[in-house]
């Protein structure tokens, strides 16, 4: 494989790594119906605003969100919202292995 190549898959290692985390992936649903406050993702992950706040330094440095500060509130928003479609592809992916899995077991 050529260094090009093995650049390119690792940066899309980084993207899916940024998003394997149940919390992470929470803020970026919550993300696809519109801009938020972090004080708005804190209460949907539900935990505190230090861990949220590096669960989304995590998906802005991967580049799957924006942020913008607003006085002294920092807004998220979904840098590429196309990101929606890799998800309705791993629901595809899990309704299949359950399909799978109840053929194996019916």
């Amino acid at each position: 494989m050529d260094t090009k190549t093995r650049n390119h898959l690792s940066a899309r290692a980084r993207v899916l790594k940024a998003l394997a985390h149940p919390a992470r992936l929470a803020a970026v649903d919550e993300l696809a119906k519109g801009e938020r406050c972090v004080c708005e993702l804190q209460q949907i992950i539900g935990s505190d605003m230090s861990t949220v706040s590096r669960h989304l330094a995590i998906l802005r440095e991967a580049g799957v969100v924006t942020d913008d500060k607003r006085g002294n509130q920092v807004f998220y928003s979904l840098r590429v919202p196309c990101i929606l479609n890799f998800f309705s592809c791993v629901e595809s992916v899990l309704q299949a292995s359950a399909e799978q899995s109840a053929q194996v077991l019916g």
